[in-house]
């Protein structure tokens, strides 16, 4: 069941989303029984951007869950029962044990999170178009409207400095939770 937005295709969920969060939607009709006034979530800058990101958030937990689940599978029983005989409490365990054996979890984890999400273009493609106001144009849309604007140079320019980031982050994440 959590994993099942991850399986869904990113425009059909998408769609799914936009009917939820349109101005007389499902989201402010839940909204509407509690007496608050829902905003038109996808037409103004303030939320616009949240509303995609919470969207793009929630469907990508499956994949992370599945990633952290098999760290946590991963992660010898044996140390965790050292500890207790050594008198660790819970937090002492999981600080010591538990956190340090997920380094390479928590690395795949952001590399691929964070590349996906500098990627981000079907949600906005899809919902909002990169508006309203452009306060959800991305960088991969970006390069796609200049494309199809026929400027080329443009576009892959942006193109490289999206890969050029992406790369920088990536060694970062690298660097900073490397193995000791």
């Amino acid at each position: 069941m959590f994993y099942a937005p991850v399986v869904a295709s990113v425009v059909a969920v998408s769609v799914v989303w936009r009917y939820i969060l349109q101005k007389d939607g499902l989201l402010n009709s839940l909204l509407a029984v509690f007496g608050i006034a829902g905003p038109d979530w996808l037409h103004d800058t303030r939320y616009a951007l949240p509303a995609l990101m919470a969207m793009t958030i929630w469907r990508n937990m499956g994949t992370l869950m599945i990633i952290f689940l098999a760290g946590l599978q991963a992660i010898p029983e044996e140390l965790k029962e050292a500890a207790a005989i050594d008198g660790a409490g819970k937090w002492r365990t999981f600080r010591s044990i538990t956190l340090p054996l997920l380094k390479p979890t928590l690395l795949l984890g952001a590399v691929l999170l964070s590349v996906a999400y500098l990627q981000f273009f079907e949600e906005s493609f899809v919902m909002t178009q990169g508006g309203p106001l452009d306060s959800t144009l991305s960088a991969a849309y970006y390069v796609y409207q200049k494309f199809g604007f026929g400027q080329y140079g443009i576009a892959s320019a942006a193109s490289w400095v999206l890969f050029i980031i992406i790369a920088l982050v990536s060694v970062l994440q690298f660097r900073i939770l490397k193995e000791d």
